[in-house]
């Protein structure tokens, strides 16, 4: 019967250098297969946009430097995300703001959101109807009014109104919601007149044949009559009949008291029109939201939604508000998303909602999911702010420093390759590949997170690299040191650079630990520039661990099975004799068992 195989003393080197050289080119393919070749640089090195925001109140007193601070900050988290992608946010004299912003983000999309006030109400729904939607010409066919009283028709059309279109139309939503002919339930309503009247002159004609004038398409007010759902306060009925919401400005001027009915316009087209609502006051506020981040809708597929999270307060209310909701007939069960004061999306309640969560439905793309996201997570502006100038900004240190700075890497690299070539010889090109190793992970990791996070290379992170490079060079220097040792005290090379691995592992991971301690504190404690060259002094320690268990140590444990270096070839690194190896240890295992005896005895 066979026996296992045992594991070797030494382990699987090549399994962890296998893993590593494919993490390595599958980062660095990913950086060419997405076209992003270079790291994104900061305003320093190549400059920006530049936008200037001016602070506006109906109240002089709210423009203080309390709320000015209180903006700064907001607006500095929403442009600059986890810190890193180097914006700036300084505030200019009493009531202005500038955002400088580093070159290759989306300016239009940043302008938009550095000032955007981000005004989230919920707001359950009393009645829907279409706007600027224009139902499709009838087809021409003979008038049945012949047989119908001329007087009579006439003025059951006379006494349709736009509320009285809504409330008829509120007794049957199911029919309209599944689609019923637009014609049909405008005669349903009797809400034209005009179109009765003229069929009941033209009978005769109908008679031959001839295609009817009642055949002229309603107007687009009577559709949205007849299409209402839901009763429209008495208050804003007139209001609600003339709203517009196709006109831009007419949506965008849509404002209303928190604790009062309001009309709002859809934020985006339905089935190629907008949609007016009426919507009862606020139910749960947005300042109450504690968390937002975006995600995908895996249950139905529509998309992108943004997920929100709300505190204490929120909780209790969205749980209320829904509970009454789901019990409620349409559209009187749905709950209404409105963000400055347009309406996002207004699902259907069907139960009560526990728990403090919610989301966000509107057929999003990744990037509005995002934005939305963002803004809603950072919270709104105490104050409104108009924008100024949105101008290009040229790099403050400009190209010469950044030629300069990568020079001086240059050189350091080029210092720490020639001296591991002088002093371990053979070992050095060990050094020399993981350096390069580590080189190529930091610069796609860097490259596809200016990407992803919108991480920029300013001149300081650009220092934080160059340090690191002292950083793994100092860790080659710890584990190559611990082996000579071992061959200084005579033991073969194999065994050396296994009992050496436990105490360098030891003392390189509390030297690592220490500088990503520092890096992480820096951090979090400090801002702009600052924590770019804290991240990249944090990113490049985690990937020097990365190189020293998966690259440097495997390949020493391979490199010690070949005879270059087992026997101590002078160009190796590893020479016993100019090393100063002890021989006893050597000698003392190859005496004879009689001389033992002998000098017992």
């Amino acid at each position: 019967m066979a026996t296992p195989k045992s594991r070797p003393r030494d382990g699987y080197p090549g399994r962890a250098l296998a893993l590593i050289l494919v993490v390595t080119v599958g980062l660095v393919a990913l950086m060419f297969g997405t076209g992003h070749t270079k790291p994104r640089l900061g305003i320093d090195l190549a400059g920006g946009t530049s936008i200037t925001l001016t602070a506006k109140s109906t109240d002089p007193k709210a423009i203080n430097k309390s709320s000015m601070d209180i903006a700064t900050g907001i607006i500095e988290r929403r442009v600059n995300g986890m810190g890193v992608s180097e914006a700036e946010v300084q505030t200019q004299g009493d009531n202005t703001i500038i955002v400088n912003i580093p070159k290759g983000g989306d300016r239009q999309n940043a302008a938009d959101q550095v000032g955007t006030t981000a005004k989230l109400f919920f707001r359950p729904v009393l009645a829907v109807a279409p706007s600027g939607f224009t139902p499709p010409a009838p087809t021409a066919s003979p008038s049945t009014g012949a047989t119908g009283t001329p007087g009579a028709t006439p003025s059951a059309g006379a006494t349709a109104s736009p509320s009285a279109g809504a409330s008829a139309a509120a007794g049957t939503p199911s029919a309209t919601k599944q689609g019923r002919a637009v014609g049909e339930a405008l005669a349903a309503e009797g809400s034209s007149p005009s179109a009765a009247a003229t069929g009941a002159s033209t009978a005769p004609s109908a008679a031959t044949g001839t295609p009817s004038a009642a055949a002229t398409p309603p107007s687009a007010a009577d559709v949205s009559a007849a299409m209402t759902q839901g009763t429209v306060p008495p208050e804003l009925s007139a209001a609600f009949a003339a709203l517009d919401c196709t006109k831009p400005e007419v949506r965008a001027a849509q404002t209303g008291a928190e604790d009062k009915a309001v009309l709002a316009c859809s934020q985006k087209p339905e089935n190629g029109y907008y949609e007016k609502l009426a919507l009862g006051p606020v139910a749960v506020k947005g300042s109450d939201v504690s968390k937002a981040q975006p995600g995908l809708d895996t249950q139905t597929g529509a998309g992108w939604q943004v997920q929100l999270q709300f505190n204490g307060t929120g909780t209790d209310a969205f749980t209320k508000v829904t509970g009454q909701l789901a019990t409620q007939a349409p559209p009187n069960n749905q709950f209404a998303i409105v963000l400055d004061n347009q309406v996002v999306s207004h699902p259907e309640v069907k139960n009560a909602i526990p728990g403090g969560s919610a989301v966000i439905t509107g057929r999003f793309t990744q990037t509005e999911a995002q934005d939305l996201s963002n803004v809603l997570g950072y919270g709104a502006l105490p104050l409104e702010f108009a924008k100024g100038d949105i101008t290009t900004v040229s790099p403050a240190l400009g190209s010469d420093q950044l030629e300069a700075g990568l020079i001086a890497g240059a050189i350091g690299m080029l210092l720490v390759v020639l001296y591991s070539l002088v002093y371990y010889r053979g070992l050095g090109l060990v050094s020399i590949a993981g350096l390069l190793v580590s080189a190529a992970l930091t610069y796609s990791i860097m490259s596809l997170l200016g990407a992803g996070i919108g991480f920029a290379l300013n001149l300081p992170a650009v220092c934080g690299a160059i340090v690191a490079i002292g950083i793994t060079a100092d860790s080659f220097i710890v584990y190559f040191e611990r082996i000579r040792d071992e061959v200084r005290e005579g033991a073969p090379l194999r065994p050396a650079v296994q009992r050496a691995w436990p105490r360098a592992r030891r003392t390189i991971l509390v030297s690592d630990f220490v500088s990503f301690l520092c890096a992480a504190v820096l951090y979090v404690v400090s801002v702009g520039k600052v924590q770019g060259f804290a991240f990249t002094l944090g990113l490049t320690t985690a990937l020097d661990v990365v190189v020293i268990f998966l690259f440097t140590k495997p390949l020493i444990t391979l490199l010690a099975r070949r005879k270059f270096f087992s026997d101590g070839h002078p160009w190796s690194g590893l020479d016993p004799k100019r090393l100063g190896a002890r021989p006893p240890l050597r000698s003392s295992r190859r005496r004879s068992p009689s001389s033992a005896a002998v000098k017992e005895a």
